[in-house]
């Protein structure tokens, strides 16, 4: 789930942070370029895990802000296909169910055709019902949910949205509940 994956960059320092250590100042350029940001099949960073290099500290003419070549390392959050999970059931509608791993990730969908089966979507109660030997088992919101990891997917940025479109997800997780264990948590305990 999580990754360490190495980067190199050349970071500029803001003459405003030059009165700080060198070692602060490069932390403070790469968490606001880095932190809470995807980046296209590396994954959503999470921390910076340490700096390994650094070098340079030249200053262009009519600048002020001297640049670093920086090697460094990211903790990154990157699922792979096949591992299982444990989020929150946020929403359902009639194409499958929406999950929440709290504030940090909202972007995992679990289609209806990869729910268990036999499950239909509970017009009344806006909930899918899964029929387990006859008996209804609801997928009630705000409980935990186990799922395994079908696809990671890092669509393009659209270069234009519809007003009434759902915000843009630079990555995406589709799960699976269709197997003995995966489904709500409560169900097998």
């Amino acid at each position: 789930m999580f990754v360490l994956t190495v980067l190199q960059d050349t970071l500029r320092i803001p003459p405003h942070n030059l009165s700080l250590p060198l070692q602060d100042a490069l932390t403070r350029q790469i968490c606001s370029l880095y932190f809470d940001k995807v980046l296209k099949d590396l994954g959503l960073c999470v921390t910076l895990y340490d700096i390994k290099a650094v070098e340079g500290g030249f200053v262009f003419p009519g600048d002020g802000a001297p640049r670093f070549t920086v090697d460094f390392r990211l903790v990154m959050f990157r699922p792979f296909v096949g591992e299982v999970l444990i989020a929150k059931l946020k929403t359902c509608d009639k194409s499958g169910l929406y999950l929440s791993l709290g504030s940090f990730f909202d972007d995992i969908h679990i289609p209806e055709h990869l729910l268990q089966q036999p499950s239909t979507f509970d017009e009344d109660e806006k909930l899918w019902v899964w029929n387990y030997n006859g008996t209804p088992m609801y997928m009630d919101l705000d409980e935990d949910l186990r799922f395994r990891v079908v696809q990671v997917k890092y669509p393009p940025i659209p270069i234009e949205q519809e007003k009434n479109a759902k915000p843009f997800a630079p990555m995406q997780i589709t799960g699976d509940v269709n197997a003995d264990g995966l489904g709500l948590v409560a169900w097998w305990s």
